[in-house]
């Protein structure tokens, strides 16, 4: 498997890792600049590591994960963006309230975004790839496009204001469910 395949598969990887470094960037207003270094380098080390233990479980462990990494994610996911539309429904905040991106957060996104690189992982076992290249690639990918993805989603936040956080919590459901799915 060449550059140009395992580039395609790092994007193809990074979409979701994107999509919610995009909603953080729309719901959290006040970003530090750990998040902005934190988010793409927790992102893209996942991405990273999770095709890697794949590749060394190889089949061993793949049925069971891969049968229930759908609901991880879902779980994962649905968790965080539910409690992001309750709390912009919440009458108990204050308008000038900020809320803060955590690094539990992050790693928790990170994870739940990172699990289907582990079938990817182990279909690279399968077919024999160079492992640590392949992976260097996918994580190098994934940063680019999730530091990309932070500036996009403030971008959208400042448009949208105070429904970005409903928004937020939107998005992340419904990758979830497509997790799931």
């Amino acid at each position: 498997m060449g550059l140009f395949e395992i580039s395609l598969i790092g994007v193809g990887l990074a979409m979701d890792a994107a999509s919610v470094a995009m909603t953080n960037g729309m719901v959290y207003k006040k970003l530090s600049i750990s998040n902005y270094i934190s988010m793409p380098l927790l992102f893209g080390i996942f991405q990273g590591i999770m095709p890697l233990f794949g590749f060394y479980a190889g089949t061993l462990f793949a049925g069971i994960i891969m049968k229930y990494s759908g609901i991880v994610i879902f779980a994962i996911l649905a968790v965080i963006g539910g409690n992001m539309m309750k709390e912009s429904l919440s009458k108990e905040r204050e308008a000038t309230e900020s809320k803060i991106l955590t690094m539990t957060v992050l790693i928790f996104q990170a994870i739940a975004t990172s699990i289907d690189a582990f079938a990817v992982g182990v279909g690279f076992c399968a077919i024999c790839v160079d492992i640590l290249p392949a992976v260097s690639i996918i994580a190098i990918i994934t940063a680019f496009m999730v530091a990309g993805a932070i500036v996009i989603g403030k971008k959208f936040g400042d448009l949208f204001e105070n429904k970005a956080e409903f928004l937020g919590g939107v998005i992340l459901i419904i990758i979830g469910i497509k997790g799931l799915l």
